[in-house]
């Protein structure tokens, strides 16, 4: 087994009783025709299932609607994409000429679909208890709280929407710091409503995500402060 392999293997903490599936999870389309795009389909059925299972658990006091904005926002891309990066996914992905010479290996897109077709290969080798374990890892490090639910998937729009039946201007948003390599970049972005004389910060590891991190720490200051 390629060396890259071996290492990520062990930061799954999952060793494949069939290395072809793990090979094919981390094949794009453009390498070969046995690709990672129906593990990845299966992947993301049981990241669904083991993430909602995480929150049950550990958000046991929220209802419904809450605990599904909070995995909708701990299984979207950039959350995702993120995972990708500290499992260094961009090293081991398998892509055809024309997509690495694009900057396949660095495209959120590309690592978030491997992460789920890792998901899937471990539930093909050894079954939901194993795959389940596996999210559960994957998101050790990954704040969750209560809170979170604020954010949901979209809370941008939320807060544009608040602001807007309140006949006030949408807010503005700009990045304040920008951290990292460069396929590995942190953005720090501030999120100002002018009229109100408020500012809120929020970190992602794309701009867009920082704007939502940020939104969303506004959305939870209005709250707290127009109820």
């Amino acid at each position: 087994m390629d060396p890259r392999l071996q290492t990520l293997q062990q930061k799954l903490q999952h060793t494949f009783a069939d290395p072809k599936l793990f090979q094919r999870a981390v094949t794009h389309r453009s390498f070969s025709a046995d690709h990672n795009e129906r593990l990845e389909f299966l992947g993301d059925s049981v990241l669904n299932l083991a993430v909602s299972s995480l929150l049950y658990r550990r958000l046991g006091t929220l209802a419904e609607g809450d605990l599904s904005r909070t995995r909708a926002n701990l299984v979207k891309q950039d959350t995702l994409h993120q995972l990708a990066l500290d499992l260094d996914l961009s090293g081991v992905l398998r892509l055809g000429e024309g997509e690495s010479r694009s900057g396949g290996q660095k495209r959120p897109s590309i690592l978030a679909d491997a992460v789920e077709a890792l998901i899937g290969a471990v539930f093909l080798d050894a079954g939901y208890g194993a795959a389940e374990a596996l999210v559960h890892r994957l998101y050790q490090a990954v704040e969750i709280n209560p809170q979170m639910q604020a954010m949901g998937k979209d809370a941008k729009t939320g807060l544009q929407e608040w602001l807007q039946a309140r006949k006030m201007k949408v807010p503005s948003y700009r990045v304040v710091l920008t951290t990292g390599v460069a396929h590995r970049q942190t953005f720090d972005v501030e999120c100002e409503i002018p009229e109100l004389g408020l500012t809120e910060r929020g970190i992602g590891g794309s701009r867009r995500a920082g704007e939502q991190a940020a939104a969303a720490a506004m959305l939870l200051t209005l709250k707290a402060k127009y109820k």
